[in-house]
Protein backbone atom coordinates (compact mmCIF):
# COMPACT_ATOMS: atom_id res chain seq x y z
CA UNK A 1 0.00 0.00 0.00
CA UNK A 2 1.33 3.48 -0.84
CA UNK A 3 0.86 6.75 1.42
CA UNK A 4 1.37 9.55 0.12
CA UNK A 5 1.76 12.84 2.26
CA UNK A 6 1.22 16.50 1.29
CA UNK A 7 3.04 19.73 3.29
CA UNK A 8 3.85 22.78 2.05
CA UNK A 9 0.33 24.40 1.42
CA UNK A 10 -0.28 27.43 3.32
CA UNK A 11 -1.83 31.27 2.95
CA UNK A 12 0.20 33.24 0.52
CA UNK A 13 -0.63 36.36 -1.44
CA UNK A 14 -1.32 37.23 -4.94
CA UNK A 15 2.06 37.10 -6.80
CA UNK A 16 3.64 35.06 -4.06
CA UNK A 17 5.17 31.70 -3.86
CA UNK A 18 4.71 28.20 -2.44
CA UNK A 19 6.73 24.99 -2.63
CA UNK A 20 4.54 22.14 -2.00
CA UNK A 21 5.92 18.78 -1.43
CA UNK A 22 4.57 15.52 -1.41
CA UNK A 23 6.42 12.39 0.28
CA UNK A 24 5.54 8.97 -0.40
CA UNK A 25 5.87 5.58 1.80
CA UNK A 26 5.42 1.93 0.57
CA UNK A 27 6.70 1.97 -2.59
CA UNK A 28 9.12 3.60 -4.38
CA UNK A 29 7.93 6.17 -6.98
CA UNK A 30 11.05 5.84 -9.26
CA UNK A 31 9.05 3.51 -11.57
CA UNK A 32 5.66 5.86 -11.63
CA UNK A 33 4.38 8.67 -13.75
CA UNK A 34 3.44 11.13 -10.47
CA UNK A 35 0.91 14.25 -10.58
CA UNK A 36 -0.56 17.19 -9.29
CA UNK A 37 -4.53 17.69 -9.21
CA UNK A 38 -6.63 20.74 -7.20
CA UNK A 39 -10.01 20.81 -6.77
CA UNK A 40 -11.20 24.61 -5.67
CA UNK A 41 -14.46 24.83 -3.42
CA UNK A 42 -17.33 24.07 -6.06
CA UNK A 43 -15.64 23.03 -8.79
CA UNK A 44 -14.60 19.65 -9.95
CA UNK A 45 -10.78 18.21 -9.65
CA UNK A 46 -8.97 19.52 -12.14
CA UNK A 47 -5.24 18.48 -13.72
CA UNK A 48 -2.72 20.88 -12.80
CA UNK A 49 0.57 18.77 -13.37
CA UNK A 50 2.74 16.05 -14.31
CA UNK A 51 5.76 14.72 -14.12
CA UNK A 52 7.62 11.23 -16.11
CA UNK A 53 9.18 8.67 -14.33
CA UNK A 54 12.21 9.45 -15.14
CA UNK A 55 11.90 13.43 -14.29
CA UNK A 56 12.48 13.81 -18.30
CA UNK A 57 9.34 14.93 -19.49
CA UNK A 58 6.89 17.59 -17.50
CA UNK A 59 3.39 18.59 -18.34
CA UNK A 60 1.49 21.40 -17.37
CA UNK A 61 -2.37 22.23 -17.35
CA UNK A 62 -2.62 25.46 -19.48
CA UNK A 63 -4.19 27.29 -16.67
CA UNK A 64 -0.15 27.12 -14.56
CA UNK A 65 1.88 26.84 -17.82
CA UNK A 66 4.93 29.24 -17.13
CA UNK A 67 4.48 29.62 -13.50
CA UNK A 68 4.23 26.22 -11.87
CA UNK A 69 7.24 23.82 -12.26
CA UNK A 70 7.22 19.87 -11.19
CA UNK A 71 10.06 18.18 -9.98
CA UNK A 72 10.99 14.48 -8.12
CA UNK A 73 13.75 13.11 -6.42
CA UNK A 74 13.75 9.51 -6.54
CA UNK A 75 16.30 8.70 -4.33
CA UNK A 76 14.07 11.20 -1.40
CA UNK A 77 10.62 9.16 -2.36
CA UNK A 78 9.16 12.61 -3.08
CA UNK A 79 7.64 14.84 -5.63
CA UNK A 80 7.77 19.01 -5.19
CA UNK A 81 5.13 21.26 -6.97
CA UNK A 82 7.00 24.69 -7.36
CA UNK A 83 4.03 27.52 -7.83
CA UNK A 84 5.37 30.89 -8.35
CA UNK A 85 3.39 34.29 -9.39
CA UNK A 86 0.74 32.87 -7.43
CA UNK A 87 -3.23 33.95 -8.48
CA UNK A 88 -6.10 34.07 -6.63
CA UNK A 89 -7.69 31.79 -8.59
CA UNK A 90 -5.22 29.20 -7.85
CA UNK A 91 -7.03 29.04 -4.24
CA UNK A 92 -7.49 24.99 -3.83
CA UNK A 93 -6.58 22.21 -2.22
CA UNK A 94 -3.63 20.31 -3.80
CA UNK A 95 -3.29 16.59 -3.94
CA UNK A 96 -0.57 14.27 -5.09
CA UNK A 97 -1.24 11.27 -7.06
CA UNK A 98 0.90 8.56 -8.01
CA UNK A 99 0.57 7.04 -11.53
CA UNK A 100 -0.37 3.87 -12.82
CA UNK A 101 2.17 4.47 -15.74
CA UNK A 102 5.57 5.42 -16.12
CA UNK A 103 4.85 8.32 -18.34
CA UNK A 104 2.86 11.33 -17.43
CA UNK A 105 -1.08 10.33 -17.02
CA UNK A 106 -3.50 13.76 -17.77
CA UNK A 107 -6.54 12.14 -16.20
CA UNK A 108 -7.28 11.12 -12.88
CA UNK A 109 -8.56 7.82 -13.47
CA UNK A 110 -4.55 6.78 -14.33
CA UNK A 111 -3.46 7.39 -10.97
CA UNK A 112 -3.92 4.60 -8.47
CA UNK A 113 -3.11 6.64 -5.01
CA UNK A 114 -3.97 10.19 -3.82
CA UNK A 115 -2.65 12.02 -0.66
CA UNK A 116 -4.29 13.71 1.76
CA UNK A 117 -4.41 16.93 0.34
CA UNK A 118 -2.85 20.37 1.24
CA UNK A 119 -4.74 23.89 1.23
CA UNK A 120 -3.33 26.78 -0.89
CA UNK A 121 -4.77 29.97 -0.41
CA UNK A 122 -3.90 32.97 -2.40
CA UNK A 123 -5.37 36.57 -1.43
CA UNK A 124 -6.02 39.17 -3.54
Amino acid sequence: QVQLVESGGGLVQAGGSLRPSCAASGRTISSSGMGWFRQAPGKEREFVAGISKTGISTYFADSVKGRFTISRDNAKNTVYLQMNSLKPEDTAVYYCAFGRYPSISYVDYEYDYWGQGTQVTVSS
